[in-house]
This record gives structure tokens, sequence and C-alpha cells, in this order.
């Protein structure tokens, strides 16, 4: 097959390298492997709960369904991986904060190069640990108590240790994913489990539709359409850049004077991809957890009055952390002052931009307006098909929706990406091996 080294690989190129080519074969195979491996740890049970009786209390709990969600029906399940990915998702929001808050730590992601990011992601690893202990604590003394045969200090410690091995093991298998396989280990194990998740949403609207009333068949259709537009949008969004020109100063050889060709700057329009919207979703959930812990009725009440997903003061709230993950992460994926040495280093300006600080605070200023329109548009798609369940009173995901269909188109072009990018380096391996 005859392709163009200059240019992104085609779809058939790029089957035909995931079936041809050794090392990404490997990669691919490994990944659907471990992926398989964890959704079969779902079906594991803890013993000694009556798990009928759980799935049917927590039946229409919000903050317990979302995080069913994320641990793909191992919550519903009481399966040993019922926490799943997201012990590592809070303990990677601690670090990020931290990180910001602490030199040591800033000085370790920024100046150390990989070593440094090696130690971050080892203390972030015992970080998950000690909060898949907290999580598995809060879980069996608060929830699980009136589901148990045999209540005592047995119970509590051979449950908190099963859900924290079954934590740790689909931390591990993320980073193995994310190392020897087609990377994106946590993003990839958040979509399966979403994706698990569908065929009982997906069927309760179907059963809607089929009920023969004009108004839900009606609601139905606006709903689907409401999320194809917004898949549309999340696409646009996710792939588009704002390219900055740069030019280069001329370069003498001998008598010859040669002109460096001009490129450009990418900046994304959505640095953080789906973490902000992510770990947004996940600090809502923390507040009802919290409280369903602890069992108290006031608490309970003021949480879902509001922050429930249907209130006003729940998407207010959700667009703030939206806003300040976007803005975080775009803080720690781009260096605007790192981005301006390197520029004056080459021998490169953008035009009509000075080097040195004026390039630096363009470089920001360009940065925070691209990052504020992508926050913006996170919030409404997680926001307003939302609304638009509540308007035609289909509750296709229980208010998740949004954010179910952000990580799913996010983490799909993410892994498309990957894996082009794995065919982009076999297409070289073939030109030095000619």
């Amino acid at each position: 097959m005859v392709v163009s080294r200059d240019k992104t690989p085609t779809a058939q190129e790029t089957f035909v390298q995931m079936a041809q080519a050794a090392g990404l074969r490997g990669r691919l195979l490994l990944t659907v492997g471990l992926l398989i491996l964890v959704r079969l740890g779902i079906y594991i049970p803890l013993p000694g709960i009556d798990r009928a009786a759980f799935a049917a209390n927590i039946q229409g709990n919000t903050a317990l369904s979302f995080v069913d969600l994320f641990a793909g029906g191992g919550l519903r399940t009481l399966g040993i991986f019922a926490l799943g990915i997201l012990p590592f998702i809070n303990a990677s929001i601690i670090l990020q904060l931290l990180t910001a808050a602490i030199p040591a730590l800033e000085d370790l992601q920024k100046n150390e190069g990989e070593a440094g990011r090696r130690k971050i992601s080892q203390i972030t690893r015992y970080v998950a640990g000690g909060w898949a202990v907290v999580q598995s604590l809060m879980l069996t003394i608060g929830l699980l108590r009136p589901f148990a045969s045999d209540w005592g200090p047995l119970f509590i410690t051979e449950t908190v240790l099963a859900l924290t091995a079954g934590s740790m093991f689909v931390m591990w298998v993320g980073e193995l994913i994310t190392e020897r396989g087609i990377g994106n280990g946590a993003s990839l194990l958040i979509f399966l489990n979403i994706v698990s998740t569908l065929p009982r949403s997906l069927g309760q609207t179907f059963e809607l539709a089929q009920s023969g009333d004009r108004n839900v068949v009606g609601g139905v259709v606006i709903l689907l359409l409401v999320f194809l537009a917004m898949v549309v949008g999340i696409v646009f969004v996710q792939e588009g850049t704002r390219r900055i020109p740069i030019i280069s100063a001329r370069r003498q050889v001998g008598r010859r004077t040669y002109l460096e060709k001009s490129s450009y700057l990418p900046l994304r329009l959505n640095q953080g991809g789906v973490m902000p919207i992510i770990f947004a979703s996940t600090v809502l959930t923390l507040p009802a957890l919290v409280a369903q812990a602890f069992q108290n009725a006031s608490i309970s009440q003021f949480i879902s009055t509001y922050l429930g997903p249907n209130s006003w003061q729940h998407s207010v709230l959700y667009l703030i952390l939206i806003l300040f993950f976007s803005y975080f992460y775009a803080s720690l994926v781009v260096q605007p002052d790192e981005m301006s040495k390197n520029l004056k280093k080459m021998g490169a300006s953008i035009p009509g931009i000075r080097p040195g600080k004026a390039t630096t605070e363009y470089i920001e200023r360009v940065l925070n307006r691209l990052t504020f329109l992508g926050a913006i548009f996170l919030g409404i798609v997680a926001i307003v098909p939302t609304f638009v369940e509540t308007a035609t009173r289909v509750p296709t995901f229980q208010g998740f929706g949004a954010t179910s269909l952000l990580i799913l188109v996010g983490v799909a072009i993410d892994t498309a990406k990957q894996i082009q990018t794995y065919v982009i380096s076999q297409r070289y391996e073939g030109m030095v091996k000619q």
C-alpha cells in the first residue's frame, strides 16, 4: 500500500497497520485484554452482603449513581472493583492542586524532567491508596451495614481490604495501559465503564418511546437531536486550535543565506480535554457521598435541594468548577514563559511581537481567551442536555448524560490520535529499514 509520509494516516492505513504491525497489534491486544479483565472484576462479589437489597437501595440516588457510572456498575453489583478508578482520579486532583501550592512539588514537575514526573506519579499512587482506604471505610460503615449478614470488625477489615486492593489493581491496570498499551489508561477505563452502562440507559429510553405517548416520543426525538448536536460541537472544539504564526531568523551558511520556512505555534481551544469536566463532576459528588456515609437527614436534604443535578445552584457551581479546572489544566499543560524562551533559542519570533517578555505576555493573553471559550463550551455541553432532559421528562442518563457524552467523544478522539501516532512511528520505521 502506497502512503504519503507527509500526511495524517488515512483510515485504511490505520486499520492495516493495526492488523499487520506487530508492535501496534501487541499494544492493542494488551489494552483489550486488560479492559476485559477489569470488566470481569466487577462481577467478583464482596462476601457477606445482600447485593440485591443494596442495589434496590441505591436506585435513584444521584451521587451513588454517578459513582456507579465511573465504576461501570461495580458499585451496584458490589464487586471488588466497586470503587474503580475513582480514588486515583481524586488523588490526581489533590496532587494537581498541591503542585500549584507547594513549591517543592512544582519544582519536581517543572524542573526535574522525567525523574520529577515519576516521583509525582509515585506520590499520587500513595495518595490514591490512602484515599481508597478512606472511601472504602465510608462505603463499608456508612452504606453496607444494613445489608451485612455478619457485621463486625472482621467484616469491616475484610471489606476495606478487598475494596482497596481492587482499586489499586484498577489503578495499576490503567498505568499499564498507558505505558505498554495504546495510552490514556485512566481515561480508557472511564470510557469503558460509561459504555458498559449505555445499554441499560438506552433500553430505558426505548421503553419510554414505546409507551405510545406523543409527548414522550417527541421528547426522545428532541433529546437525541440535542445529543447529536453536542457530539458535532465536541468534535469541533476538541479539534479546534489557534495557529500563531512564527517566522525564523535568516541563517548564514558560507556565502549563502537561507530563510527558514514559516511555521506556526498551535494552541488548542480545550487544553485540558475531558479532565476538567471529570474533575468538576467528581468534586460535586463528594458532599453527597459524605452525607450518605454519615446518614444525616438535614445535610442530605440540603445537598439534594441545593446541589441536586436539576437545581440552578448545581449548574452555577458546575460552571465555576469547570472554568477553574480548565484554567488550572491549561496552566499545567502550556508554559508561555518556556515557549518564549524556546522560540528565542531557535531564533524564531511571532510577527509584530518582540522576543522575551512581550512574547510571553502575548501567548498568555491568547491562551486565556482560548481557555475561557473552551471552558464556556464545556459548561454548555454539561448543562444544556440536563435542562433538555428535565423539560422533555426523558431522564435517559439521570442528569449525567452530558458528562458521559463529553467523556466518550473526548476519549475516543484522544485514543484515535494516539493510534495515529503509533501508525506514523511505524511509517518512519519503514523508512529506516528501506
